[in-house]
């Protein structure tokens, strides 16, 4: 119901899932012997790329210590849209085991579309490239992340993170005075899920299934024959428990028909 508090944090989750992704991008830089003499570990931050940019044009002259590290890279969300080709019915649910063993009811998630906007900055094309090529590989175009997003019942999803679009800028005017900044910039798509509140099941755990066996399929003169019970061994087993079954079969000829209102026969 609409006003009922609860949290999820998919959206969070999934930013998160997509940011671990360029976490640990490396780069190395080589001598004219081809030696390694130098690796990097590229900076990742969440925020725009215009934050970045207004720390190197303030800090424009090249006398300056230190104006921002580069390379480096950041990203953030700019979109998020409902996907209508991924809806399912709004009233289906299922069932799930929360970790402390209680059923609950869940309903089916929406589907919504998170995009996403990385970008790549450095001074010097190679860099640039070596970062580029460790990520366009593994998107063709998609990259599938595994989020867990609903923690009490272990309801994980397998989110595509999709690559749509690649830009690329080159803001070096000016005089030699002048910072060079190489603008990679990265446009994804992920296809996630938001699920809505959790409630308790109303059905409780099946305990017991009775089916009656008729000589005859006329409902108006099909007598009887047979009962067939079975139930859980023990009788009070929870769903991650290690339990058999008893199986009884009863003959009855009679011409009675179980009431399931009234727990009876009649």
């Amino acid at each position: 119901m609409l006003g009922t508090y609860f949290y999820h944090q998919n959206i969070r989750k999934t930013i998160i899932a997509f940011g671990n992704l360029f976490n640990n991008i490396t780069l190395k830089h080589q001598d004219a012997d081809n030696n390694d003499y130098s690796e990097i570990r590229v900076p990742l931050a969440y925020g725009p790329t215009q934050k970045f940019l207004a720390r190197l044009e303030q800090q424009a002259e090249l006398n300056k210590p230190v104006a921002i590290t580069l390379p480096r890279m950041s990203f953030e969300m700019n979109s998020l849209k409902y996907d209508p080709s991924r809806k399912t019915t709004a009233t289906q649910s299922f069932k799930a085991v929360t970790n402390d063993s209680k059923i609950k009811k869940v309903y089916m998630p929406v589907p919504y579309n998170i995009g996403f906007e990385l970008n790549i900055m450095a001074k010097l094309n190679d860099d640039v490239l070596q970062i580029i090529e460790q990520i366009l590989p593994f998107f063709q175009p998609a990259f599938t992340v595994t989020v867990d997003m609903v923690d009490t019942i272990g309801e994980k999803k397998d989110i595509p993170i999709v690559l749509d679009d690649i830009s690329f800028r080159d803001d070096y005017e000016g005089d030699f005075s002048t910072r060079r900044i190489l603008l990679y910039t990265l446009q994804f798509t992920a296809k996630t899920y938001l699920f809505g509140p959790i409630s308790d099941s109303t059905d409780s755990l099946i305990r017991k299934v009775q089916v009656d066996m008729y000589s005859s399929t006329d409902v108006q003169t099909a007598r009887r024959e047979m009962r067939y019970t079975v139930t859980p061994d023990p009788i009070d087993a929870e769903p991650d428990d290690d339990f058999g079954f008893n199986e009884n079969w009863e003959f009855l000829g009679d011409a009675k028909v179980y009431s399931p209102v009234q727990k009876t026969d009649i």
